[in-house]
């Protein structure tokens, strides 16, 4: 690829359901050019998260959507080529939100400030296990649910990269038994073999319903839901007094305007039944203690207390499908994208 050449993905047209062949359109640019205060990165590693479908809607929400003609937005990290601020100097590795394109303007300040990689972070571990996705397990786990010893937690899309680290977390913190939910007998298996889970269910193949009455006979202390739909349904109809349900996603939904396959929730009377909670949160609230969060989930990774999976695709060209992947369950961990190579000596 030409050097003076910026590849980018663009909001073409807002899909009312699944992501479609004209949703996005590649298009060539030139590489911006930076002002007083910017710094030019070179995109290397791309994340991909659900809530990536949620932005493409024209609906208030906790961020402005992304505008038809601009480039879709996404978690990146990418290598300082250029700088105009002594903040951040050429051959530095940076994380920011830098989105689908192989080039990208930054600045300190945005939805998600710029931060640079600690020395020996490689990138992908920087948006896999040490990125938002485990942030928001943290926070999740720790601030919401707050599990206590002898506590029986439920997390769904648990072989996905926040279902994971939620499920480990709430073991860290003394639950007494941890149950994924998760579609496919590989991912069911690497939950209980390496990722300390106690228990996995199978969605695609078992009953959750049964699954779940014969795993929690006295009922489930804490719901980490990250799927909504049916399976929220059944964790309610099982949830224990006091019991807490963490609202963290939605994929059941595909976040699109339209929802696909919408299930009413039928079952939330049990959180009157059961003086139970349910409560929602945006990993962004949190900002001002992310640092608090990666220090003390690097910490548990290096112990072996927390393991983790990458699914990594190639080729910015594959951005599309590779977003596609999360609402069907075809990725088994966290979803990456590797686009380049650093292009000059590690920082």
């Amino acid at each position: 690829m030409p050097q003076n050449v910026n590849r980018q993905w663009l909001l073409k047209t807002r899909p009312r359901g699944p992501i479609e062949a004209d949703t996005f359109e590649l298009r060539q640019s030139e590489v911006p050019v930076i002002g007083p205060g910017e710094f030019l990165v070179r995109n290397l590693w791309l994340s991909f998260d659900p809530a990536q479908r949620g932005w493409l809607n024209d609906l208030k929400s906790y961020v402005p959507p992304v505008a038809i003609g601009e480039p879709m937005r996404a978690g990146a990290v990418g290598q300082v080529i250029a700088s105009n601020t002594p903040d951040f100097a050429p051959g530095q590795l940076v994380l920011g939100t830098f989105g689908w394109q192989d080039y990208a303007a930054g600045k300190s300040t945005g939805l998600i400030p710029v931060t640079k990689l600690s020395p020996g972070v490689p990138p992908n571990k920087a948006l896999s296990v040490l990125g938002l996705t485990s942030i928001t397990a943290y926070f999740g786990m720790m601030e919401i649910a707050r599990p206590q010893p002898g506590d029986t937690v439920v997390v769904s899309s648990a072989a996905g990269a926040t279902g994971s680290a939620a499920g480990q977390i709430a073991k860290i913190q003394g639950a007494k038994t941890v149950i994924g939910i998760a579609g496919g007998k590989a991912k069911c298996s690497w939950l209980t073999r390496d990722a300390h889970f106690d228990a996995a269910i199978d969605y695609k193949s078992e009953d959750v319903g049964r699954r779940l009455a014969a795993l929690a006979p006295s009922g489930i202390n804490v719901y980490f839901d990250n799927v909504g739909g049916q399976i929220l349904n059944q964790c309610l109809a099982q949830i224990a007094f006091h019991g807490r349900v963490v609202l963290c996603g939605g994929i059941s939904s595909g976040y699109g305007t339209e929802r696909r396959a919408v299930v009413p929730l039928s079952n939330y009377f049990m959180l009157t039944v059961q003086s139970a909670r349910m409560e929602g949160f945006i990993v962004l609230n949190y900002a001002a203690r992310f640092p608090e969060a990666v220090g003390q989930i690097a910490a548990w990774v290096d112990a072996g207390k927390i393991a983790y999976r990458e699914d990594i695709a190639l080729g910015l060209e594959n951005a599309p499908e590779t977003l596609k992947r999360l609402f069907v369950g075809a990725n088994f961990g966290k979803q990456l994208l590797k686009i380049a190579d650093p292009p000059l000596p590690l920082a």
